[in-house]
């Protein structure tokens, strides 16, 4: 159990009370907590699940595997075919379960493992070989992590993006979205949609307003613990069409298919509750949840999401 507050002896108090009703030992400052290690610094505070990593790794025999640069390589093809070799599906769905925990610490692989656990019902070689690439490239940076710093502002702002008819399945589109509070990464996601988008500025509609879903989650519990912002929260998004539905959300033909979401996403700005600005694509943060980005890229998104790896050698 983790017990946290701003508040010492009310900490102390709740501490007395469960020790009296449950056999309980305080360990102290929090250092570990379900495979994910705490570390304290002038920094910040890091969260990583390095051994976790070790463990995996040591458990595939994949410590001594050549690293890779990226999550997945470019250019994948990988689908549901007639004449697909299959593989073990004990062994694919425990190995993808395990990184979908460990996503919670490494949203780098977050896009990679939500597309290899589509795969979960009929794994192939070609599957599994995506899974062992994402090993290969925990190897590169086992201790990889979050880093919480403490900045001088408390704003809460997301970034959401799709990409259209990616999965050459059946052309679903794949949705993500990043979110920060005080400068800090805080939720992220990629996921499939559940519906095949008619165009790319669909896509991105259906991804805005699960992004403002997300937004709006975040300013309620943001409010029950404490923080409250008259500001309205910005939710970037790098598709100009559907920038200019979203921002002026006209009755017209082309957007009749997503009008649902339209009227959801449009009383949001007209209650000052969520503003929706443009950003150029250069600066998608979310880019790398939706498709395969290039080393260079993923490594420039990492920088600025504050993932970094603090047992990397200087």
């Amino acid at each position: 159990m983790i017990v946290t507050g701003d508040y010492t002896a009310e900490i102390e108090e709740l501490q007395k009370h469960l020790a009296s009703e449950f056999e309980m030992k305080d360990l102290g400052s929090l250092k570990y907590f379900l495979w994910v290690e705490v570390t304290r610094s002038k920094h910040g505070l890091f969260l990583s699940q390095r051994k976790y990593v070790m463990d995996l790794l040591a458990d595939t025999r994949m410590l001594d595997c050549k690293p890779a640069d990226t999550p997945i390589v470019e250019n994948y093809k990988l689908g549901v075919y007639v004449d697909q070799v299959p593989t073990n599906k004990e062994r694919y769905e425990m190995l993808v379960g395990r990184l979908i925990y460990l996503s919670l610490t490494r949203p780098d692989i977050a896009y990679t493992v939500s597309f290899a656990s589509q795969f979960m019902h009929s794994p192939s070689e070609d599957h599994m070989a995506a899974v062992m690439h994402i090993l290969s490239y925990l190897n590169s940076a086992l201790g990889k992590g979050l880093l919480f710093k403490k900045n001088d502002h408390l704003d809460l702002e997301g970034y959401t993006d799709a990409d259209y008819a990616g999965n050459i399945t059946n052309r679903h589109s794949t949705s993500g979205y990043f979110t920060f509070f005080g400068g800090n990464l805080v939720t992220w996601r990629s996921k499939k949609q559940n519906i095949v988008s008619r165009s790319s500025a669909e896509s991105k509609y259906i991804e805005i307003a699960q992004g403002v879903c997300e937004i709006l989650w975040l300013r309620w519990l943001l409010v029950e613990i404490g923080f409250r912002s008259d500001a309205a929260t910005k939710l970037y998004c790098d598709n100009k069409s559907a920038f200019e539905v979203a921002n002026n959300p006209v009755q017209h033909d082309r957007t009749k298919h997503v009008k649902v979401d339209q009227h959801f996403i449009k009383e949001k700005p007209e209650h000052k509750l969520i503003s929706i600005p443009f950003v150029p694509s250069s600066e998608q943060l979310a880019d790398m949840l939706t498709h395969v980005v290039s080393k260079r890229r993923l490594e420039d998104s990492l920088d600025k999401l504050g993932i970094i790896d603090i047992y990397a050698p200087t």
